[in-house]
C-alpha cells in the first residue's frame, strides 16, 4: 500500500492550500460575522477546476480523481467550512449526479456551467418533517400531459439561496417509502419556486442555507433526471459519496485546529514560559494530532476504494462518523489551549468549533451511521 500521493495530486494539494490562504482564510471571519460569503468565490472555483473535478472534459470538467476531489475539499474545510460546502453540494452532490444519472441533453445543458462556477446547485432532498426519515418525504409531483406540477417545502438547503438549478427529490407514485420518488432538474426561477435565506445558525454562517417553497411548480417531463422512481437511489448514491465529503472538510477543520492551538501556544506564556511546554497543553495538541491523522486516513481510503471501482458506502459511513466526532473534539481541545481568548471570535477556536458542530448532524447524523454500520457489518436491517 503506498500512501504517498502522484506529484499531480500533490500539485492539486499545493494549488488548493494556496488558493485557501490567499483567498479565504484573510475572509472567513468578517463572512462568518456578516452570515455571507463573497459570491465571486465561486466563479474563482471554478477558474482552478475545483468545480469540475472528477466531471468528463467533454462537459467541461477537469478531470482528475477522487482523491484529488478530497484534497481540494480538505483545504477548503481548512480555511472556512462554509466555502467546503459550496462545492460539496454544487459539484459533489449535484454535478456528479448529473453526471452519473442525466441525460446526454442534461448533461450539455448544466455541467459545462457547473463546472465553471457559472452557475450553482443544490440539493433540494431534506424537508421540515423528514431529515433522517427521507424516504418519507412528502414533496408531491403530479404528471399532467408533458409537464410534472409540483408542491412541496424543502429546509436546511445549501446553496439555497443562490442555486440557479435545483436537484429535487418529489414523490410520484402511491408506492410508500423510497419505491414512489423520483428526481428532476428544477431551474430556480421557474414560477413557484421561493426561497428564504436561513439566517441565526450556530455555524456555517457563511454558507447560504435555505427553505425552499415549490407551489404549483410546473417542469416539463424532460427535467426528470434518471427513470420515474429511481430517485431515491439517485440521492442515496449521491449522498455515499457526499459523506467523503464532508468527512474530508471535517478533517479541514481538525488540521484548522492543530495548526491555530500549536502556533499559540508557542506564542502565548504562563508560568514564565511559552504554554506549549507544559504537559497538559502537550496532551491535548496530542489529542489533536491524532485525530487528524486518523480521520485523513479513513477518508482517504474511500476516496481510494472509489477510484479502484470497489464498494464504499460503508466505508464512507465511517469517515464521516468518525471525522465529524474528531472535528468536534479537535475544536473543543484547540479551544482549551485557547483559554479565555478561545472563546471571542478574534480567534479561530470558536467558529471552528461551532463549523464542526453541524458536520454531525448533516448528510446523516452519527446516530444513523452507527445504524449504517451496524446493518452493514451483521447483515440485520436497522430499520
Amino acid at each position: 500500500m503506498n500512501l504517498e500521493l502522484s506529484e499531480e495530486q500533490a500539485a492539486v494539494q499545493r494549488l488548493a492550500r494556496d488558493f485557501a490562504d490567499r483567498e479565504i482564510t484573510p475572509n472567513a471571519l468578517a463572512w462568518d460575522r456578516a452570515e455571507s460569503v463573497d459570491r465571486g468565490i465561486v466563479k474563482k472555483l471554478g477558474a482552478l477546476g475545483f468545480l469540475g473535478l472528477t466531471i468528463a472534459e467533454e462537459y467541461g470538467g477537469s478531470g482528475g480523481d477522487h482523491l484529488a476531489y478530497v484534497l481540494v475539499t480538505e483545504e477548503l474545510g481548512r480555511a472556512d467550512s462554509s466555502v467546503r460546502g459550496i462545492v460539496s453540494v454544487s459539484l459533489g452532490l449535484v454535478a456528479k449526479s448529473i453526471a452519473a444519472w442525466g441525460s446526454a441533453e442534461q448533461k450539455h445543458a448544466w455541467l459545462p456551467r457547473l463546472c465553471a462556477g457559472e452557475a450553482v446547485g443544490c440539493f433540494g432532498l431534506t424537508e421540515p418533517g423528514t431529515g433522517s426519515d427521507a424516504a418519507n418525504l412528502t414533496t408531491r409531483a403530479v404528471r399532467d400531459g408533458g409537464t410534472y406540477v409540483i408542491s412541496g417545502t424543502k429546509m436546511f438547503i445549501t446553496n439555497g439561496t443562490w442555486a440557479d438549478v435545483v436537484l429535487l427529490f418529489a414523490r410520484t407514485g402511491d408506492e410508500p417509502g423510497h419505491k414512489g420518488i423520483s428526481a428532476f432538474l428544477v431551474p430556480a426561477d421557474t414560477p413557484g419556486l421561493t426561497r428564504r435565506e436561513i439566517h441565526g445558525k450556530l455555524g456555517l454562517r457563511g454558507q447560504a442555507t435555505a427553505e425552499l417553497v415549490l407551489d404549483q411548480v410546473r417542469v416539463p417531463a424532460s427535467a426528470m433526471i434518471a427513470p420515474e422512481g429511481k430517485g431515491f437511489s439517485v440521492a442515496m448514491s449521491a449522498l455515499a459519496k457526499g459523506r467523503m465529503s464532508v468527512a474530508a472538510g471535517c478533517v479541514g477543520i481538525a488540521q484548522a485546529c492543530l495548526d491555530a492551538a500549536v502556533t499559540y501556544a508557542g506564542e502565548r506564556e504562563q508560568f514564565g514560559k511559552p504554554i506549549a511546554r507544559h504537559q497538559l497543553v502537550q496532551e491535548l495538541i496530542a489529542d489533536i494530532a491524532v485525530d487528524v491523522d486518523a480521520a485523513r486516513l479513513l477518508t482517504w481510503r474511500v476516496a481510494d476504494r472509489i477510484d479502484r471501482g470497489l464498494p464504499f458506502a460503508t466505508e464512507s459511513s465511517v469517515a464521516k462518523l468518525y471525522a465529524s466526532e474528531a472535528a468536534v473534539r479537535c475544536a473543543n481541545n484547540a479551544l482549551q489551549v485557547f483559554g479565555g481568548y478561545g472563546y471571542i471570535d478574534e480567534f479561530p477556536a470558536g467558529k471552528l468549533l461551532r463549523d464542526a458542530r453541524v458536520m454531525t448532524l448533516y448528510e446523516g447524523t452519527s446516530q444513523i451511521h452507527k445504524l449504517l454500520i451496524g446493518r452493514a457489518l451483521t447483515g440485520v436491517s436497522a430499520f
